[in-house]
């Protein structure tokens, strides 16, 4: 058993250290202008009537970039980057601008928390990463893991949902404005990627926790007792039999 507890520690460290990169992947896309981190992004649009914007325009958690031969060029960094084209924050206009994103906060408070709930599921997914290289020699260690991964889990997924609502709707204003907009797909297969990871993690971990527990506690019953009883009962002599036989 300690073999399959090591084996299924391994595994669920294995998916951990995967959704942990894509995560980090996603969360750093657009802070430099680097490959690969200036090709993630949320949504890319074609905002060349919009005054002031960049003739394409990607979104990610840090900034508003332009694009230059495919490739995001991204100015300073701003933690927690709010997805909201009329304000000062984006483009500071209302011209051109999908009225759908003109008088309500939706699309700034929904891109805004989602930073928060990413920043807490990687918080609690680093440490089920290193709590997982425990999980590969001890029952407790599994359970350790398992109990931060899925809370690195439940984030996960609340971080997901969020961006997803936000930036498809986001994308069907812009596309129904006659401005063409499509989402980011590695940023968007990254996060779906990375939820399934932990959900495959969270199973290793607990079954890695629960591996031979019930078959170690009876054979230790059974011996206890077996050994409780050949010491109190007497056993009878080979040549005992031999005597009653005899005439």
């Amino acid at each position: 058993m300690p073999v399959s507890r090591a084996l299924l520690g391994f595994l669920g460290l294995f998916f951990t250290a995967g959704a942990l990169l894509l995560m980090w992947l996603t969360f750093l896309g657009g802070v430099k202008n680097t490959n690969p981190l200036n090709q993630i992004y949320f949504l890319q649009v074609n905002t060349s009537n919009i005054p002031g914007a960049p003739d394409v325009s990607r979104w990610t958690w840090w900034n508003l970039c332009a694009v230059e031969n495919g490739d995001s060029q991204c100015g300073s960094s701003h933690p927690d980057y709010p997805f909201d084209p009329p304000s000062r924050r984006n483009f500071g206009t209302e011209e051109n601008i999908p009225s759908a994103f003109i008088g309500t906060n939706h699309y700034f408070l929904t891109s805004r928390f989602s930073w928060p709930f990413m920043i807490i599921a990687l918080f609690f997914g680093v440490v089920s990463f290193f709590t997982g290289m425990l999980a590969m020699c001890t029952r407790i260690g599994s359970y350790i893991s398992a109990l931060m991964a899925w809370l690195a889990l439940i984030f996960q997924i609340i971080t997901t949902a969020l961006i997803t609502a936000v930036f498809v709707q986001g994308r069907n204003h812009f596309n129904n404005n006659n401005q063409r907009a499509r989402l980011g797909v590695k940023a968007f297969a990254f996060m779906w990627t990375a939820v399934a990871c932990w959900l495959i993690a969270c199973v290793m971990y607990c079954m890695g926790g629960s591996a031979g527990r019930r078959d170690r506690g009876y054979s230790g019953r059974k011996q206890r007792r077996l050994g409780f009883f050949s010491a109190s009962a007497p056993q009878p002599s080979e040549e005992e039999p031999n005597k009653e036989a005899a005439p």
